[in-house]
């Protein structure tokens, strides 16, 4: 039965991945023109190289809020350790599986002496409180989603605002990281008493993700302004579009960073064919944006990497 699953999931992976892929292509088919016709003038890649740094920005402020975790877990780590290693990993996630940066960064918080399931808890409530900041920035939008979709779309939302926020409650998670630590005593045959690690609810921690997550919508509506002229009153709809795209992105498994999917899903909600919060797009310009936006964030993660490597090396 675990073999039939784990071929059932990797068809389904290649299935979703093959299914996203064939929308891109067609679409990028039917809009090449479009496409080619456009240009970025002198103010245009100013926007694009700012975008760059806000996006690089925030993948440094990223590492950061890890630390906020850990401190959290009662793990006395450093800004500057966390960041580095947060950036030292981060490209391993575009391997296949998704799952070598949270590997990654569990290696390293264990070299360092924090119990290993602790260092799990830490990897897996940020992307948790992610989900969360996601859904509060995709609420900016709520009211037109009502207006399109009817309050059941409305409902939905809220109700997994909700669930998510409970999730990462102590009496949550607690648990989970006792049952963990159980498993670890059990391998190891270690009577070592456990200790409730989490006191409070992770406030500051959920605020720096939401701080992640609106330098990267920042980083996007620059790239956006460079080919397609926004007005600030599209800024919310623009907004809200990325995070919901950012987190169909991001939790659909095992497609590396998301690739695909993101793209797929900003050209469903912002393109002429969408009246997703009463914003339409030339769907060429949306894939110059996209494709941009991608190679800028890539280019971030890059750059984060090889400014700890050249750190560690000086």
């Amino acid at each position: 039965m675990q073999a039939v699953r784990s071929r059932l999931k990797a068809s389904l992976r290649w299935l979703i991945l093959g299914l996203v892929l064939f929308f891109l292509a067609k679409t990028l088919k039917d809009h090449w023109q479009e496409v080619a016709a456009i240009r970025v003038d002198a103010v245009g890649y100013a926007g694009l190289t700012i975008a760059l740094g806000v996006t690089l920005l925030a993948h440094i402020f990223a590492g950061w809020v890890w630390s906020w975790i850990l401190q959290l877990l009662n793990q006395p780590v450093t800004a500057a350790w966390s960041v580095k290693i947060y950036l030292q990993t981060n490209l391993a996630k575009y391997l296949p599986g998704n799952i070598w940066h949270f590997y990654g960064r569990i290696s390293a918080a264990a070299k360092t002496g924090i119990p290993t399931e602790i260092a799990i808890v830490s990897v897996l409530l940020e992307p948790l409180l992610m989900v969360v900041a996601a859904l509060l920035i995709a609420l900016i939008g709520v009211q037109q989603i009502a207006a399109v979709y009817g309050w059941v779309a409305q409902i939905l939302v809220v109700v997994a605002l909700v669930a998510v926020l409970a999730i990462v409650h102590p009496r949550f998670l607690n648990p989970l990281i006792g049952y963990l630590a159980k498993l670890k005593q059990k391998a190891s045959g270690s009577s070592q008493a456990i200790t409730v690690p989490m006191k409070r609810y992770p406030i500051q921690p959920l605020l720096g993700e939401l701080g992640f997550l609106g330098l990267r919508g920042i980083g996007f509506i620059l790239t956006f302004g460079a080919i397609v002229p926004l007005s600030p009153d599209q800024f919310p709809a623009v907004m809200g579009a990325f995070a919901l795209a950012w987190l169909t992105g991001f939790v659909i498994p095992g497609l590396p960073g998301g690739i695909g999917v993101f793209e797929a899903v900003a050209i469903a909600l912002l393109s002429q064919g969408s009246a997703f919060l009463g914003q339409r797009f030339p769907t060429g310009e949306l894939l110059s944006v996209l494709a941009l936006y991608r190679f800028i964030n890539t280019l971030a993660e890059v750059a984060g990497a090889g400014l700890v490597t050249l750190d560690d090396r000086r």
